[in-house]
């Protein structure tokens, strides 16, 4: 790959997306997993891109890699598109949100696996009906990605206040924009970590977690990025599932642009800035609380500054990387949009307000999930 983008092959792009199952009259969680995903395998034309989630209130679908975002943007429409259908089949609908707005009791899904973490975990584990976003960026190497998990580290928060989806919990307005990531961190490996340095120093320290017998295996390392066990890439997990399809594709291109920029920069022998982890928490805190509409930490400076500003800085540490790619314009107006209209916490609660019902805002998030 081109270091300064003249000619470089432009990395491959995947989206993991959940999605909450809800009873249409209701708004509440309705848990039929089980059935919508049997409906999913019996129109699938090979493999289905559905899966089981730990909650049978949720529904999880993965796209192919692209590499242009018109193809990610569509992947994410009709996978939306299709799991309201095969919901619709059953008697849901489905949501992009990241909690429930309404009470619920989640179901445990059935299987050894979520079995063994639901005695483990106990009430953590049975309060996790959270929906979030994963994005996968190819990296050419197990040193590269390592590379770019410890220079994306500060600017994760930032994704978080993007996507921010989850303002209320059991028909409670929390005074969170993302309340999913509070509850997401709960689990004993969530969360940011320290510097790696190398690869072999990154997968020594997964080795050891999974050696205390806390964890059951790779699979539940839940770093904020980390690299994929089953694909070459970097997996950025911190984000909330997106309401508008629009915010999911903003946060692909930017997550992309990110481990481009910084593997460039490993590449040039620019050595990653060392926050310490307990500022990087905080400033997930604060990205959590406040989303869009209130100050971020800014990742250079560790000061709180408007968010706006920090919005506007991160575009500025990824231009270079954006323009290289052809997605420059197209984030710079998603951005923008993104601004005017609010996250999906944002919209939530000015749907709140205007409606006066929680059930009527689900019926609402419902619409906008399809985009």
């Amino acid at each position: 790959m081109n270091s300064e983008g003249v000619g470089a092959v432009v990395r491959t792009v995947g989206i993991e997306e959940e999605l909450l199952l809800v009873d249409p009259e209701s708004g509440e969680a309705r848990a039929l997993s089980t059935a919508v995903l049997a409906r999913a395998e019996q129109d699938a034309e090979g493999e289905s891109a559905f899966e089981p989630e730990l909650h049978r209130q949720q529904l999880e679908f993965a796209t192919h890699p692209c590499r242009d975002m018109a193809e990610i943007a569509d992947a994410v429409h009709r996978w939306r598109a299709e799991a309201g259908r095969h919901a619709a089949d059953v008697g849901a609908s489905v949501a992009a949100l990241a909690t429930s707005p309404l009470p619920v009791s989640p179901t445990i899904g059935t299987g050894e696996r979520y079995r063994w973490m639901a005695e483990r975990y106990g009430l953590t584990a049975q309060e996790q009906l959270t929906c979030g976003c994963h994005v996968h960026v190819s990296v050419e190497s197990d040193e590269e990605g390592v590379a770019v998990l410890d220079r994306i580290r500060g600017w994760l928060p930032v994704l978080l206040a993007l996507t921010a989806n989850s303002p209320f919990w059991q028909g409670q307005d929390t005074r969170y924009a993302s309340y999913r990531s509070r509850v997401w961190g709960r689990w004993p490996s969530a969360g940011p970590v320290e510097l790696h340095g190398s690869a072999e120093r990154y997968h020594q320290q997964v080795k050891a977690l999974i050696s205390t017998g806390v964890l059951k295996d790779e699979g539940m390392v839940y770093f904020d990025a980390r690299l994929s066990r089953s694909y070459p890439t970097v997996e950025v997990r911190i984000a909330d599932v997106c309401l508008d399809p629009a915010d999911t594709v903003l946060l692909a291109t930017l997550t992309r642009a990110l481990v481009e920029t910084a593997a460039r920069e490993w590449r040039a022998g620019a050595p990653p800035q060392d926050t310490e982890v307990a500022l990087v928490r905080v400033a997930s805190w604060q990205a959590a609380r406040s989303g869009i509409d209130d100050r971020l930490i800014h990742p250079r400076t560790l000061r709180p500054e408007p968010a706006v500003d920090v919005l506007r800085a991160l575009l500025a540490h990824v231009r270079d990387a954006l323009e290289d790619s052809g997605d420059l314009k197209a984030a710079q107006k998603a951005l923008a949009a993104l601004e005017r209209r609010g996250n999906g916490a944002r919209v939530q609660r000015e749907l709140l307000e205007r409606t006066g019902s929680l059930r009527d805002t689900v019926a609402e998030c419902v619409r906008i999930t399809g985009g």
